[in-house]
């Protein structure tokens, strides 16, 4: 009898292990659980390429959810012959897109951002899943989009250059802005909607045609974001003005390289970035950069602490330390150093304790890194940081749990230019440094390689405005009692230095995507020449 009990425990078990092994080997879109997937039009194997038909010849790639590891759906990417035919379909398509009238134009683009506001939640719930951001800020990435897509509407009516005097009698000096053509996006892991919506929105209106490669690892995104695109530009009987063609460096080198692709804009690593710009100046194409960020928070001594410490807490922790605005350096006061670390421990421990999970579950707010090359990243560069002289104030290790979980980690006792401070990790790995003084802290702030984004917490005027100055924050996007994780679409986004230079979304950034011819007009009966010349 026992043996019989034995051997039906043992049944029982294995039957245990076989739905355990079904459930693991189970892709996460057959699970009711994550239904939203198909209200996107996703499927358990998904076309990467879109040139007015859906294809994908290249090889067939695993999107999997950082928060577990578990494989959300196969990707079968596109072939570099795909790439150049995407190429061909968006040259063509300019011919037709950029004949049509500005206003047009957005009323088009208004119409892709009434579609994204028809699928906020759940492509916002696709960006969270494969990005591994938590829910509201993948909601608010999509957001994005669909703000920009509002902002160039009103574009659409606006765009215009100058009249200019001229010095000749019955003459007139037109300033002409015309679309360049057909533009390339390629966008990063940690914004992989609203990167593309930024550049594409403005594109668009300005009266170009768009091509996108997504980063390989959130090609469902790429993929479920193209289908609404792509729902609109079809119910208005348009060509494909906006292709995508997911796949690897291969067919990222054709893009780059490609004379019909007038506009390459990139964003990701500085080193990468080097590269494509040689590579697109090479030919005379027009390059638009978003690279690194090594980011500073600089609290004064007479900051608002409170203000500070929360502006501190989420542009250290935000998406797990993986923006390109993530505070990545303190620079504190001496002053204040020593309570505001004891307090940014504080919350840490807190933040550790309690709001780490899936980024979908709404009790989340510090959620995975994107995969485990970012874990390895993160674990070499606490090494080297301990190697070079670093306290671990907090943090410093890895999270025993599934997927690509880290500690948020503070290091202090580094000198302010220590080696691995002079580069950015991307992880939540944050270094504090005391200043004696605002001279010393904006030098501190400007001596790094990347000018993206800076801040200041301070009350006093005369510092604001030394900070804001042609000899203060060095960045791109200067911050003062505001955190330096994140920027409104009204001004155009991008920083200096070894971050590239480009800019994004508002401002007068719509004219990167543009040609400007300089137009002189004479309405006289005579042919004056400039300079009251008299050739004979």
């Amino acid at each position: 009898m026992q043996a019989l009990r034995n051997s039906a425990r043992i049944g029982v078990s294995l039957n245990i292990l076989k739905q355990q092994n079904r459930t693991m080997s189970a892709y996460l879109i057959d699970d009711p659980k994550y239904s939203f997937l198909k209200e996107l039009g996703l499927n358990k194997v998904n076309s990467g390429v879109y040139n007015g038909k859906w294809t994908g010849n290249g090889p067939t790639v695993k999107s999997i959810d950082p928060a577990t590891g578990q494989v959300i759906a196969e990707i079968r990417t596109g072939t570099v012959d795909e790439m150049d035919e995407c190429i061909r379909v968006g040259t063509e398509a300019y011919k037709t897109w950029s004949n049509i009238a500005p206003p047009r134009r957005g009323e088009i683009v208004r119409q892709i951002g009434d579609e994204l506001r028809k699928y906020l939640q759940p492509l916002g719930k696709l960006v969270s899943l494969e990005m591994g951001k938590i829910l509201p800020e993948g909601v608010g990435e999509v957001q994005e989009f669909v703000d920009i897509c509002d902002y160039a509407v009103g574009l659409s009516r606006m765009f215009a250059g100058q009249v200019i005097p001229s010095e000749r009698n019955q003459h007139i000096i037109l300033e002409k802005w015309r679309p360049l053509g057909l533009v390339g996006v390629i966008s990063a892991f940690n914004f992989p909607n609203a990167v593309f919506g930024w550049n594409a929105a403005i594109a668009l209106t300005v009266g170009d045609t768009v091509l996108w490669k997504g980063a390989p690892s959130t090609s469902l995104i790429s993929i479920a974001t193209t289908k609404i695109v792509a729902d609109v530009v079809e119910r208005n009987g348009l060509p494909p003005i906006s292709t995508l063609c997911q796949g690897g460096a291969d067919v990222g080198r054709k893009l780059v390289n490609d004379d019909r692709v007038k506009l390459v804009s990139f964003t990701g690593s500085t080193a990468v970035g080097r590269d494509i710009a040689v590579d697109v100046q090479r030919r005379f194409g027009k390059v638009l950069l978003e690279l690194g960020g090594n980011n500073a928070l600089v609290i004064n001594d007479d900051a608002n602490f409170d203000m500070a410490l929360d502006a501190a807490f989420f542009g250290c922790v935000g998406t797990a330390g993986q923006r390109c605005t993530t505070t990545r350096r303190l620079i504190i006061h001496e002053s204040l150093y020593d309570k505001f670390l004891s307090e940014l421990v504080r919350r840490y421990g807190n933040l550790l304790k309690n709001k780490v999970g899936h980024p979908l579950e709404s009790a989340t707010l510090f959620g995975p890194l994107h995969n485990q090359v970012a874990v390895d990243n993160y674990k070499n560069t606490i090494n080297e940081a301990v190697q070079q002289g670093g306290k671990i104030e907090f943090g410093g290790k890895t999270i025993d749990r599934p997927g690509f979980f880290v500690e948020p980690t503070i290091i202090s006792n580094l000198k302010h230019n220590a080696p691995v401070i002079m580069k950015e990790t991307f992880a939540p790995i944050v270094y504090v440094l005391k200043a004696k003084n605002l001279d010393e802290a904006i030098e501190w702030n400007n001596e790094v390689d990347q000018g993206l984004s800076s801040a200041i917490f301070t009350k006093d005027i005369t510092s604001i405005f030394q900070w804001i100055g042609p000899n203060g924050s060095d960045c791109g996007l200067v911050n003062v009692n505001t955190s330096p994780s994140g920027a409104e679409i009204g001004g155009a986004f991008g920083g200096e230095k070894h971050t590239g230079g480009g800019r994004e979304s508002g401002s007068d950034a719509w004219k990167q995507y543009c040609k400007r011819s300089t137009v002189t007009l004479n309405y006289s009966r005579e042919l004056p020449l400039a300079q009251g010349i008299v050739f004979e």
